[in-house]
């Protein structure tokens, strides 16, 4: 048997670097360096483990929707592993929202040809959460999401979810999505050896006419969110000192009452 695996990932401006955005109110990516999504190596590892656990043929694509330099994010997930990687890139799909990249992700991962897609719980820009389930809904297939343990076997994806006071034990029949939280398994880092051989693998470009899609259905005309206003973060202020004379407590719970926060 064969069990081909899809991995979307994300390229996401550097959360260390100064992020704003840009005049049509986006995240303004030039200005501030990109890398592969934190949450999505997990997805990337946990599809590598799955991989190397088992007997069948597995195939590991990582799949990405974005600029030029998404490249950059393929790159990575391929220099962990993976086996190939398809890259959707379209000057029209600038703006486009959750809503509208799920619609180019499923349009791609059914040309593709998939069993099993894993994502990460989130992307660390947008932090929506909510591609998995959407992606599920747009392949007519089950989802099992914010798992913490991933696992496949005789043609059934099985997890463990971690809830704040119980955890549960979960599965579906391929074809399936699911979504790994950041406590599934530190991500391996990249070998000297996975970084060359990572050249080598292959990377299809797609566009928009390549899925059957139009320009109206992405970008920000086919949005169904949208961003009103935006403003810079307030500078940080100096706290509130409170010196301790004998009434230091006192003072403390009336500055925290005052606050709310009591």
């Amino acid at each position: 048997m064969s069990l081909r695996i899809v991995v979307t990932v994300k390229y996401v401006p550097d959360a260390t670097g100064d992020r704003h955005f840009a005049d049509d109110l986006t995240v303004d990516r030039d200005d501030v360096d990109g890398l592969l999504s934190e949450l999505d190596e997990y997805a990337v590892e946990q599809a590598l483990q799955i991989s190397e656990n088992s007997d069948d043929d597995v195939e590991v694509t990582v799949l990405t929707v974005g600029p030029e330099d998404a490249k950059d994010a393929l790159r990575k997930a391929l220099s962990m592993g993976a086996d190939k990687a398809i890259h959707v890139e379209d000057d029209d799909l600038h703006g486009t929202d959750a809503i509208g990249t799920s619609l180019v992700l499923a349009k791609a991962i059914e040309k593709a040809g998939y069993d099993l897609v894993v994502s990460g719980m989130a992307s660390t820009d947008g932090t929506m959460g909510v591609v998995p389930a959407l992606l599920a809904e747009r392949l007519g297939v089950p989802q099992v999401t914010l798992l913490s343990e991933v696992s496949v076997e005789d043609g059934t994806v099985k997890g463990r979810r971690d809830g704040d006071a119980a955890s549960e034990q979960l599965e579906a029949s391929l074809p399936a999505v699911v979504s790994v939280t950041d406590q599934s398994g530190e991500a391996r880092y990249p070998s000297f050896k996975g970084i060359m051989a990572a050249k080598k693998k292959p990377v299809e470009s797609w566009d928009l006419s390549d899925l059957d899609l139009e320009a109206g259905q992405v970008g920000l005309e086919g949005s169904y969110t949208t961003v009103d206003s935006a403003a810079e973060r307030p500078a940080r202020t100096a706290g509130t000192i409170v010196k301790d004379e004998g009434e230091g407590g006192k003072q403390l719970a009336e500055f925290l009452a005052s606050q709310k926060f009591i």
